[in-house]
């Protein structure tokens, strides 16, 4: 006799349909941005508009609303936050938004995609913004129809904040910058001028960084936090980034600058925080809200958590310094002392990624400002550069020589990703409150102080990476740390870093 699944759980295996398909979507945009040549862009970028539009048109398809009805009604008995009333209450919220955007509207947006990273990528290598500016046009037109579809009256931007933070508004976020602008300008310039003053030259800690001692620094370092190699891998990108398709396979990326081996580590290990949340995703779950992560901001946090609260920590060092220095020489010139006086420099630069823990919010908060006027009309796309370079005057008291350090710099708009850029500081402020509440266990304290980090990866698997999207961000953050997201431990932690001390 056959088995009668319940409605719930044919919901599931249609989302799981859903889920392979956009499994492969993201398989091939990984290989565009690793190892297609360039000549098949035109054509990869049909295949990933077909694939797109499929997945959208099962996921708005009469059965699986269907499906999801009875479901909703199957789970109305359930307690809150079971993991089946969570998974339908995150499909009614996908359903309802994705059913007000045509098939058409899908594809061409992963078309445009497509071609306009190719065209970033042309266009960030020769410092070319009109070449990037009608990929970018088209772009925001795209997601501005979208947004204005699904907006209901509410500022468009708003709906592109929410696709990658539950339940936060333009005017949250402007008032959170706000609130934070005034301390973290105060921090950046004292932590500036104490660089200037006792750190070393930048120069001091470059020379020959072969890439292939750098590969292998890099994974030396990326396994002995808990990314696991049997399950992904490192490849070369012009811009770093995660892909997670699914259980037992993570692609992290990173470029490569033979005089500097600290850019390349350090994107490792923000990118292995990415991956090792992907990892520690239920894997039972897969293709459901409750195998997926949260939101942006908790994701973030896990990248910002190793990068920083970890990879520039004096401890770390302590351990990987001896290493760093048998791979390139150079550095035995150097006391770890001055090492990590030059690994925590603060300066005022041009590029975000490199930039450092006491001025990177500066640099989020000049990118909210311009996509906040792109979409509410106040700034047109070829007004873009201008803008961009009196917004980092402002802020930085430099202007960029160039578009490719300046509004060319990153790939998020190419990816169409509008309402990103905001969830970097709360990822900031994520990570500091989630480390600060990890090692008071002082089990915990005592492993991170002698570098040895599998406590703190179990920590982080039980408290953040296990809940999936069961919980809201603001819940996941009060779970794991007894309130919701906070200023006060990221202040603390830079003004001790930049301020007092290393």
């Amino acid at each position: 006799m056959a088995l009668v699944l319940s409605s719930y759980d044919q919901l599931c295996q249609a989302a799981r349909d859903v889920a392979l398909v956009n499994g492969a979507t993201h398989v091939l945009g990984w290989d565009q941005e690793t190892y297609m040549p360039p000549k098949g862009i035109t054509h990869r970028s049909r295949i990933l508009a077909h694939l797109s539009g499929l997945a959208h048109e099962r996921l708005t398809s009469k059965r699986f609303q269907g499906l999801l009805e009875k479901a909703e009604d199957e789970v109305s008995v359930a307690e809150e936050h079971s993991v089946a009333k969570a998974n339908v209450k995150l499909f009614r919220w996908k359903v309802d938004r994705a059913v007000r955007i045509p098939k058409r509207l899908v594809e061409q947006q992963s078309a445009a995609i497509s071609l306009g990273q190719a065209a970033w990528a042309k266009a960030r290598g020769e410092s070319d913004f009109a070449g990037f500016a009608p990929h970018l046009q088209k772009l925001v037109e795209i997601s501005r129809e979208m947004a204005g579809r699904i907006s209901d009256g509410a500022e468009p931007f708003d709906v592109l904040l929410d696709e990658h933070e539950r339940d936060i508004t333009a005017n949250d976020v402007e008032a959170l910058f706000n609130s934070l602008r005034p301390s973290l300008v105060k921090i950046a310039r004292a932590a500036v001028e104490r660089s200037e003053r006792e750190a070393p030259p930048m120069k001091a800690l470059l020379g020959s960084c072969p890439i292939a001692k750098q590969q292998q620094l890099n994974r030396e370092v990326a396994e002995s936090v808990g990314f696991d190699f049997d399950a992904g891998r490192i490849d070369t990108t012009t811009h770093p980034f995660c892909s997670g398709f699914g259980p037992g396979d993570v692609r992290l990326t990173t470029r490569y600058d033979e005089r500097d081996f600290l850019s390349s580590l350090f994107g490792v290990l923000h990118e292995a925080g990415h991956g090792m949340y992907e990892q520690g995703l239920p894997e039972e779950e897969w293709g459901l809200p409750s195998g997926t992560a949260v939101s942006l901001g908790i994701h973030e946090s896990q990248s910002r958590f190793w990068e920083n609260h970890v990879g520039r920590s004096r401890a770390f060092w302590e351990r990987w310094f001896p290493r760093a220095q048998s791979l390139f020489p150079h550095l035995k010139k150097l006391t770890l002392e001055q090492f990590l006086l030059g690994v925590n420099r603060a300066e005022f630069s041009f590029i975000r990624v490199e930039a450092d823990e006491a001025t990177y919010d500066l640099h989020i908060m000049l990118r909210f400002a311009i996509e906040r006027k792109l979409f509410n009309g106040t700034l047109k796309v070829s007004e873009v550069p201008d803008a961009w370079n009196a917004e980092f005057e402002s802020s930085f008291g430099r202007t960029p020589p160039d578009d490719a350090r300046g509004c060319l710099q990153d790939i998020h708009w190419s990816m169409g990703g509008f309402g990103y850029f905001p969830t970097y500081t709360l990822g900031n402020l994520n990570a500091a409150q989630l480390f600060k509440a990890a090692v008071k266990n002082a089990g915990i304290k005592k492993a991170v102080a002698n570098a040895e980090y599998a406590p703190l990866l179990k920590w982080l698997q039980t408290n953040v990476h296990a809940a999936g999207s069961v919980l809201s961000p603001k819940d996941l953050m009060i779970a794991a740390t007894g309130k919701a997201t906070d200023t006060a431990p990221y202040l603390a932690h830079l003004k001790k870093r930049f301020v007092d001390g290393v």
